[in-house]
């Protein structure tokens, strides 16, 4: 986070800057022009104030989205398996699909967002998930219900991709902040689903198909604050759009402005117009990066963990004697961890040159709440909950590090979209060995010990994602 000394040069360079144009002839805008036009963060000229507040409304709404169609499913996955007469491994099938739709369908959004703007396409996400969860519960067949859950996660994949884009682009000094509240409004609807799905099902009169369907409503509301940008073409940071100056050169009225700009809370020196250096990213080959490929391994682990926690981890209770309600209570819980976690950890990540501290600690959270729910799931159940809640805070972290491995917007772009997209491609397999472990073993022993081993690679994999270098070095 910049502080007020940088922020005062860096207003005072801007003006400066301005005046400088105006004495040779160049056009200036005034404060009025500036507040009404969206520009791209880190130009000289701001957004207006409302429009920021608008997004970050838009953002905290979408993410609220983001986990409500895998958590409510998870809360009631017994009853949908005797619902639709599904076995062990197809329920497996059914909790790898979120991954496998993420992977699909998260590589598009790139260049959706480079066709129709990253607003567009957030708002027509929020659209697809309300249509998604609205319709599978009384679609009546598995395959029917496996395409509705595609339809939903379609909306979900693109709006993951691109909410790191989006604060990149909007709030480019203020990165671990907006990630954090963003990472935390998910976790809050990711917990609040597992927690009340059961016992609105239960109001509803038991009917598991309501209590599913129930959720299209919050993803509804989430696409009115998006709609205003539907007509928004800015193109996303690093990317030149029409009438533009390439990066370096000054285009109609503007000044190639110096300064300095933050990168997740990180100063540095570099142009006022564009963070560093944006012709670098369309050239740049990112599967030369180990630092891509580490933080897509670290993505993709903690991701397994998160899908096999909230199909699997409902079910694990129940099986040990705990109560339908109390197990998505449990599950709840979890979740909630990263309520607060999901605020500070980005912060904290972002003060630090190397994460590798903060992914051995959640780490090694889970490998103690794993081995507690092997020895005694029944008796401690609320403190692996808690334990594996901490463990889940992964996913926040990993975002945080997405925003600090590119120095360039455009290099985000191409960072968040190969590293959630491959990551979730690596994590399909996991919630489907659960399921086929579970059924052929008949118990829970053999599912934990892979989710426990899984943690050692997370950890490794997080650690090297975790180094102070950007992928625009590596490349």
């Amino acid at each position: 986070m910049p502080d007020d000394e940088t922020q005062t040069q860096t207003q005072a360079q801007i003006q400066t800057l301005d005046r400088g144009a105006a004495s040779r002839g160049a056009t200036v805008r005034t404060p009025a022009a500036r507040s009404a036009a969206p520009l791209l963060p880190g130009a000289a000229e701001a957004p207006a104030p409302w429009l920021l507040r608008l997004i970050a409304v838009g953002l905290v709404l979408a993410a609220l989205n983001l986990r409500p169609a895998i958590t409510s499913l998870g809360a009631l996955l017994e009853e949908v398996r005797e619902g639709l007469h599904m076995s062990g491994s197809v329920a497996g099938v059914l909790t790898s699909v979120p991954p496998l739709c993420f992977a699909l369908f998260g590589v598009m959004a790139p260049r959706l967002a480079r066709r129709f703007g990253a607003g567009s396409v957030v708002c027509a996400g929020m659209a697809a998930i309300a249509a998604g969860l609205v319709i599978r519960p009384y679609i009546g067949s598995t395959a029917g219900f496996l395409a509705a859950s595609a339809l939903a996660l379609m909306g979900i994949a693109v709006s993951n991709i691109l909410m790191p884009v989006i604060v990149k682009r909007w709030f480019p000094d203020r990165v671990g902040t907006m990630t954090g509240l963003y990472s935390m409004a998910l976790a809050l609807g990711t917990a609040l689903a597992a927690a009340v799905t059961v016992p609105l099902t239960g109001a509803m009169g038991g009917n598991w198909q309501s209590g599913l369907a129930i959720w299209a409503g919050l993803a509804a509301l989430a696409v009115l604050p998006w709609i205003i940008l539907v007509r928004d073409r800015t193109p996303a940071p690093g990317q030149v759009g029409p009438g533009q100056a390439a990066p370096g050169q000054a285009g109609p009225g503007q000044a190639a402005a110096t300064g300095k700009g933050t990168d997740s809370g990180r100063t540095a020196s570099g142009t006022v117009a564009a963070a560093a250096r944006p012709a670098d990213a369309p050239g740049l080959r990112i599967t030369r990066s180990r630092t891509a490929w580490g933080l897509a391994c670290f993505f993709g682990l903690q991701a397994t963990a998160a899908y096999i926690t909230m199909g699997w981890m409902p079910q694990i209770f129940r099986d040990a004697g705990v109560p339908a309600g109390t197990a998505g209570v449990l599950l709840a819980v979890t979740m909630a961890m990263g309520v607060p976690l999901a605020f500070v950890i980005p912060r904290v990540a972002g003060r630090l040159k190397q994460q590798g501290p903060i992914v051995v600690v959640l780490g090694l959270c889970g490998l103690i709440g794993y081995g507690g729910l092997y020895l005694a799931p029944a008796a401690g159940a609320w403190a692996w909950a808690l334990l594996l809640g901490i463990a889940n805070c992964a996913f926040p972290l990993a975002l945080t590090m997405i925003g600090m491995r590119s120095r360039t917007g455009a290099g985000v772009v191409r960072l968040s979209a190969f590293a959630q997209s491959t990551g979730y491609l690596l994590s399909i397999p996991g919630p489907l060995l659960v399921g086929v472990l579970y059924q052929h073993s008949g118990g829970w022993g053999l599912p934990i010990a892979l989710m426990a081993g899984l943690m050692i690679p997370q950890m490794v994999a997080g650690v090297l994602a975790g180094r102070d270098r950007t992928i625009e070095d590596e490349c």
